[in-house]
């Protein structure tokens, strides 16, 4: 079996597209340029397929390294056969490796390896016969030596030996998976003694808990991972006992005479001591393993919604990292996003120096001809928020928008290298404040200078898989800026680097060739950087836009390879291609099927069409203002039934939390969501529900 076939059946696409992304992964095509640029051969396969696609062939090749190390050990043990080989190439799984492995694998010596030693291998080999005139004590006596003290020591060696081949055998492996899969209760229960600690409070609804295995919810099993692991709770996985005992019984137990007695004392032995917490580990895993995923997606699924939030554009905005204590630090940015000043004021307690603060705001918003005010969404924000408005309004100033947008992970960019590296005479404050404006201007652009993880938009991502973690952020982070695309002359190196083929080597390259030799006139003069050859050309350079070039094609979503065919259908249109772009009539008039050829099919030639109606097209909307009730400031604030305007800061797998501009946030639970899909930012309209002003828990419902 091909390793597409194989690809095919795990995940429902076809073998022969699934062979052509191969193919095209073979030559080092990436996920979103294979997406946008290789329809005809994929059969217009989305990211998300041709990303189950390279998932898959990392699983495999990962099998075939294993199957390396595996056939090396047994070759070297002189024990390969021509039928445990084939048995190895065709599967397709690691747990049916491991399962061929088994008796093979070097371990630490067990009680079936002592039993050898003592010589009892032929004892158990007689008892599993099943003979009906075999009596296992008389026979047990021919083996009693120095090393063997009597039948019983014969009798438990030969049991331990049987126990291992039934443990190793994997027809009774399967079998006990069955079961695990459709019995599989997990038990989570307390740790005696511990159930007053402080510490095990926080797990409280874990403490006594039994549900089927297939139905735990993936954030209440990380919940009682977590618990596990912090020495809280103890979990168990079982499947139904009897069940696993009877299908192992006819498996192994073929008589009814004393043999079969002793043999089927080895099969209990045998489930209890190593069948059933061998297979146990594995459903832990794979359970843990399912969690993640579930956990990584609703995570990967956030962090694009926070990268592709509605950008304001090239503005000049004053930001604000509000503070009580400390003040709020206030900067000043150009349209482009440099610092142009920064200073603190103290408007909110303890200070309160409404007047002062306001005289600097209305100076700043002057001198800087401010178009916009971003206000960070943490501590003091809500009363940084009132008096900005207030401030506005008394002064009649026009024209100036107020914006609150997250300040997740601005502390840690502010504190990070990239950070230092523009910023290294300004200190954390400051560099918080210009990300918080930045994030107004162009969220896309700020955020990929921060970890994916430091977003903070999820559930539990820290008790997940990092590895995968990592793995699926960057690919929403290089989804993202791809989908977007990226203006080459302004871009940072830390935006280029996630662009199709580069990376930040290339990355880094292509700004020092734009500081050295001035904006790229076009998107060919990319071919002059260091390193950057015809195949990263062929990679990147539809994600990236030449707003100045004299080819109106560099700013647009067509692939250069693409330029000759643009140019014949304008020839044919009667005009040029600058005469074509966003021309209605013209463009409505092309029969597209007339350019159909080997190359180019209709997926092509329609994307091409769409550019030419409105080239370089952001996707991600316009930024829009929003205002909290003026009626609560504080959860005391709250009334059961109150409707209350709110903006969604994270989505879990259990429900979503609102900000109603209280300092925190409510839970609108799944169960109250009606069905509405919802993504983060997005402005709602919720029901005061419960309030619980001890533990500080706000429940919501819609409206």
């Amino acid at each position: 079996m091909s390793a597409a076939d194989i690809i095919s059946g795990k995940t429902g696409i076809a073998a022969k597209q699934v062979a052509a992304v191969l193919a095209l992964f073979e030559e080092g095509a990436t996920v979103p340029f294979i997406a946008r640029y290789r329809k005809e051969q994929t059969g217009s396969l989305d990211e998300m397929q041709i990303t189950a696609i390279l998932n898959e062939s990392s699983r495999l090749a990962e099998l075939l390294k294993r199957k390396e190390t595996v056939i090396g050990t047994i070759e070297e043990q002189g024990k390969m056969t021509e039928e445990l080989r084939r048995k190895i190439d065709e599967c397709t799984d690691g747990n049916t490796l491991e399962d061929l492995y088994l008796p093979y694998k070097p371990h630490r010596k067990t009680r079936a390896d002592i039993a050898r030693e003592k010589g009892l291998e032929p004892l158990a080999k007689q008892i599993m016969k099943q003979s009906p005139t075999l009596n296992p004590k008389i026979c047990a006596e021919h083996y009693i030596n120095e090393n063997v003290a009597d039948c019983d020591d014969a009798l438990q060696g030969a049991r331990d030996i049987i126990a291992e081949w039934v443990s190793e055998s994997p027809h009774s492996r399967n079998a006990v998976r069955r079961e695990f899969d459709y019995t599989a209760m997990l038990t989570c229960k307390v740790i005696k003694d511990k159930a007053n600690e402080e510490g095990a409070q926080q797990y409280k609804d874990y403490f006594d808990v039994k549900e089927r295995l297939s139905r735990v919810r993936s954030h209440r099993l990380l919940a009682m991972r977590r618990g596990e692991n912090e020495g809280w709770l103890r979990i168990d996985i079982s499947p139904d006992k009897e069940k696993v005992q009877d299908k192992l019984y006819r498996m192994f137990v073929k008589a009814n005479n004393p043999s079969s007695k002793e043999v089927e004392t080895a099969v209990d032995d045998s489930y209890k001591r190593l069948l059933k917490p061998s297979i146990e580990t594995e459903y832990a895993s794979s359970s843990k393993s399912k969690a993640d995923d579930e956990a990584i997606k609703i995570f990967a699924d956030n962090a694009r919604q926070l990268l592709m939030a509605a950008p304001l554009g090239g503005k000049r905005v004053l930001a604000i990292d509000p503070g009580f204590r400390t003040g709020c630090k206030v900067v000043c940015l150009s349209a482009q996003g440099d610092l142009l000043y920064n200073t603190v004021i103290f408007p909110v307690p303890p200070r309160n120096d409404i007047s002062g603060a306001t005289r600097t705001l209305s100076q700043l918003i002057d001198k800087y001809k401010i178009e916009a005010i971003s206000i960070g969404n943490g501590t003091a924000s809500r009363e940084t928020e009132d008096f900005v408005h207030r401030t506005i309004d008394g002064l009649g100033i026009e024209n100036v928008e107020v914006y609150v947008v997250s300040e997740n992970g601005a502390s840690i960019y502010s504190a990070d290298e990239t950070a230092r590296e523009e910023f290294p005479d300004e200190d954390i404050t400051v560099r918080s404040a210009v990300s918080i404006g930045r994030r107004l201007q162009d969220p896309l652009a700020e955020l990929v200078k921060i970890d994916p993880k430091s977003i903070g938009v999820g559930q539990y991502q820290h008790d997940v898989d990092q590895t995968k973690l990592k793995n699926a952020l960057n690919q929403t982070v290089e989804s993202a800026v791809n989908q977007v695309g990226v203006d080459l002359n302004t871009a940072s190196k830390h935006l280029l680097t996630y662009i199709s083929g580069l990376g930040p080597a290339l990355a880094n390259n292509i700004v020092e060739y734009r500081s050295k030799n001035g904006p790229f006139r076009s998107r060919k003069e990319l071919l002059k950087v260091p390193k950057l050859g015809a195949k990263t050309f062929e990679q990147c350079a539809g994600f990236l836009r030449v707003t100045t070039s004299d080819n109106p094609l560099d700013n647009s979503g067509v692939h250069p390879e693409r330029y000759a065919l643009v140019e014949r259908i304008a020839k044919d249109a009667g005009c040029d291609v600058c005469d074509l772009i966003r021309n209605e009539e013209k463009i409505k008039q092309i029969n597209i099927n007339k350019y159909v050829s080997e190359d180019v099919g209709l997926p092509t030639l329609n994307d091409i069409i769409k550019e030419l109606k409105q080239p370089a097209r952001d996707p991600r909307g316009k930024a829009e203002t929003f205002h909290f009730s003026d009626e609560i400031h504080d959860i005391e604030d709250l009334r059961i039934g109150m409707v209350l305007p709110g903006i969604v800061t994270n989505i879990t797998a259990f429900g979503a939390f609102i900000d109603l501009g209280i300092h925190q946030d409510g839970l609108l639970h799944i169960s109250r969501m009606k069905g509405k899909k919802l993504s983060l930012h997005q402005a709602v309209t919720v029901v005061v529900e419960q309030v619980d002003l001890q533990r500080h828990r706000i429940s919501l419902e819609f409206t």
